[in-house]
């Protein structure tokens, strides 16, 4: 048996989710894929497929097996095109993870460039608020925003995501007209704060003073914040915002569009907010494929232009 085109057919049959749609690529016949991957689990001495009439699913082996069999076929077949043409011609699959706000409106723009400049690139982008482990899932690169915890990636700052008090004119003309402005952060007691539970620090939000506000610059205030609202969810803080049910402590890069036309403000700007570095992060193994550089190299510099 030929372990290595045994392995790719497996790979293609997970991804197609069919032996025939496989048989059909190769021009082969259903009954000689499905004999292929057989064979391949004879050979491994597991059951890597639990076939139905009408559906495939990964077994527990198989889907460990898949993600490690997956990596090797793509840079097995990386380092074959690099070797037949002088020029690299970019395909397979890259696999990306990001959070859900920042894919939607800064990644994925850039994604969509990179797959029209490199056609025969095929891009499985996953979008997540929580924690993902790259590894894990077999994922290429991902966008990381906060101080890189793992070691055992490898990490290239791409830029900062400042973050900021804001929140929408609807939630600040209904305020009541007694209510002083938002000049210090001891005022945030008065107001209804939207808790982002992504962050460490969750209620506890910090500035920094600045130059014009009310104590000396550089000075570090705390305040443990409330709010009727509180999400894991990036997506759902900009609704809430948006919404006007309350002040927000989030990324600029989040409402954009909306500070630009007035519909959003910025608070208390004389109180800067910790920024936080924005990181494409990779497993050590991947550092040589060639769809992870290109995409790094095209990558890196739009976003660092956007966010720093």
């Amino acid at each position: 048996m030929d372990r290595l085109a045994a392995m790719k057919t497996f790979v293609r049959v997970v991804e197609s989710g069919s032996f025939s749609a496989v048989a059909q690529e190769a021009g082969s016949s259903q009954g000689a894929i499905s004999k292929q991957v057989a064979a391949l689990e004879r050979e491994l001495g597991v059951s890597l497929l639990t076939r139905t009439t009408r559906s495939l699913a990964l077994t527990e082996s198989g889907g460990r097996y898949f993600e490690q069999a997956r990596r090797l076929v793509a840079e097995i077949e990386e380092a074959e095109v690099e070797l037949r043409q002088g020029e690299l011609e970019l395909r397979g699959w890259l696999r990306i993870a990001a959070s859900v706000g920042f894919g939607r409106m800064k990644l994925m723009p850039l994604v969509r460039r990179f797959m029209a400049k490199h056609p025969q690139i095929r891009v499985d982008l996953r979008l997540h608020d929580g924690f993902i482990d790259l590894v894990e899932q077999g994922i290429d690169v991902a966008v990381r925003i906060g101080e890189q915890v793992d070691s055992g990636l490898v990490a290239r700052r791409v830029g900062t995501s400042q973050r900021m008090l804001l929140a929408h004119r609807d939630y600040l003309r209904g305020l009541p007209t007694a209510l002083p402005p938002l000049r210090h952060p001891d005022d945030l007691a008065q107001h209804n704060c939207l808790i982002y539970t992504g962050m460490a620090n969750r209620n506890l939000w910090s500035f920094t003073a600045g130059p014009t506000a009310q104590e000396p610059a550089g000075t570090i205030k705390a305040v443990r914040v409330e709010g009727n609202l509180q999400t894991n969810s990036s997506e759902v803080m900009r609704a809430a915002v948006l919404a006007g049910m309350g002040i927000g402590n989030s990324p600029s890069w989040l409402f954009e569009q909306e500070l630009a036309s007035g519909e959003v403000e910025r608070l208390m700007p004389d109180w800067m907010a910790p920024d936080t570095p924005i990181q494409l992060v990779f497993p050590p193994e991947r550092r040589h494929s060639a769809k992870l550089r290109a995409f790094s190299e095209f990558v890196a510099p739009a976003l660092h232009s956007q966010l720093s």
